[in-house]
């Protein structure tokens, strides 16, 4: 019997499934995403389906790294790879449970280069979606098996209805302001003057985005 090699699964939830809401604290300084982190029992439209099993072993596993951990890190935008880069670090999951066949969960957007723009996309009224990352093997059926969890990544979606999901790190690199929004978001830790200019670039990507 041959024995099945893990591969990464990313798999995106658009904003109408993931039902993400944006929450905040009285004084505004702290802001969060809560909402639908992962899915079981259902096809995907990766053809995959993940058995409540594999998603709740996923959120037990996660649970011990919350209390061990104090948090998850989470990236804007996720990368084809396991790791977390530390650089790309927009928020940290703080809460992950299973209800129904859903695992639901909450994150803190931080005060990063990358969670300052996931901020000023929410503060923007950009709909945003999840997308989870991890390990595992797929079937011949489409059924996963052996789910290794890593984390829950933030993706920017349109809010046109039936929109696809847009990568924003994927978008960055081609769009006209795109290298100036990757400049200012590293800068703005250490530049006051940065800050002035980091939301208005990142309101005109946000526009060029919604037009495409």
């Amino acid at each position: 019997m041959s024995v099945l090699k893990q591969q990464l699964l990313i798999e995106e939830l658009s904003p109408s499934q993931c039902n993400i809401i944006t929450e905040s604290t009285v004084d505004g300084k702290n802001c969060y995403l809560a909402g639908i982190f992962m899915q079981s029992e259902i096809k995907n439209r990766n053809d995959r389906m993940y058995p409540f099993s594999e998603v709740s072993k996923a959120v037990q596993e996660a649970s011990k790294r919350l209390v061990e951990l104090k948090g998850i890190f989470g990236e804007l935008d996720h990368p084809q790879t396991l790791n977390i880069n530390l650089d790309r670090i927009s928020h940290v999951i703080t809460d992950l449970r299973m209800e129904g066949n859903n695992a639901v969960g909450r994150a803190k957007i931080l005060e990063t280069p990358m969670g300052k723009i996931a901020r000023t996309l929410i503060e923007s009224g950009v709909r945003l979606g999840v997308s989870s990352r991890g390990a595992g093997s797929v079937l011949e059926t489409g059924m996963v098996e052996g789910f290794n969890f890593v984390t829950v990544d933030i993706v920017a979606t349109p809010s046109a209805p039936g929109a696809l999901p847009n990568s924003v790190f994927e978008s960055l690199g081609y769009a006209r302001n795109g290298q100036k929004i990757m400049t200012l978001s590293e800068e703005v830790q250490h530049d006051s003057n940065a800050q002035k200019y980091l939301k208005q670039e990142i309101l005109k990507f946000v526009e060029a985005m919604l037009k495409k």
